[in-house]
């Protein structure tokens, strides 16, 4: 199927600032997702007490940023989104919540420099499956290596895909179960929006990248049905 361009993904989510701006409800078709943002908040707080420069990608609404200023409520925030309605949203809400200082950057996270060495933490929430190719899926994880001070964590959370055709299929059941829950008159548009516009990976395809880029531990911190929130720590 044709996926949609970069310029449509945009204008979808500039429609959608309201939706995606509650941390408890803002994200109801990505499972567990308040869970899984206090999840990766108290696991940055226990493995790097002492960051102060963190970095969201494809930040949307600012919802994991925000979780974030929760246990680094002085540290400095760089948003990224390729969303103009999203950032100037995701600012707002940020600078009201930490001490530090708050850059917002309207742009495609594929294509920018993210800087060498900067950042205690980045987290990419819900966003990764915007990727098509491998070289793309390369490019980003390499470069937020990169950008990583020694000991910085990179968490993600994310839709993937099974490993085999049967357990993809098993797990995208399992997700449409969640959607009529959360979301029961828009389970087709979403559905349509997951095939027109998302192209995730397999858990075990991220991790082997985060390893090859040069990350030096990894960690699944949850996984439910088609979603996983897990971290890679960069210790050389």
């Amino acid at each position: 199927m044709q996926k949609s361009s970069i310029d449509s993904i945009r204008q979808n989510f500039n429609e959608m600032v309201d939706r995606f701006t509650n941390i408890e409800t803002g994200q109801a078709t990505a499972i567990d997702s308040p869970l899984c943002m206090e999840i990766v908040a108290q696991t940055a707080k226990a493995m790097c007490p002492e960051a102060q420069t963190i970095m969201d990608l494809g930040c949307g609404g600012g919802n994991y940023a925000v979780k974030m200023c929760e246990v680094f409520p002085n540290a400095d925030y760089t948003l990224i989104d390729l969303s103009e309605n999203m950032i100037r949203e995701a600012e707002r809400r940020v600078s009201a919540a930490t001490k530090g200082a708050v850059k917002a950057i309207c742009a495609d996270y594929k294509t920018i420099d993210f800087g060498y060495q900067k950042y205690d933490i980045i987290t990419a929430g819900t966003t990764l499956h915007h990727l098509r190719t491998a070289q793309e899926w390369e490019s980003v994880f390499g470069r937020v290596y990169d950008s990583l001070k020694r000991g910085g964590l990179f968490f993600v959370n994310d839709i993937v895909i099974g490993e085999t055709p049967e357990i993809d299929a098993l797990m995208l059941e399992g997700w449409k179960s969640v959607l009529r829950q959360n979301v029961p008159g828009e389970v087709d548009f979403f559905l349509k929006k997951y095939e027109t516009e998302d192209t995730p990976q397999t858990l075990n395809y991220q991790l082997d990248l985060m390893r090859e880029v040069g990350f030096s531990q990894t960690s699944v911190l949850h996984k439910h049905f088609n979603f996983a929130t897990f971290v890679g720590v960069k210790l050389e």
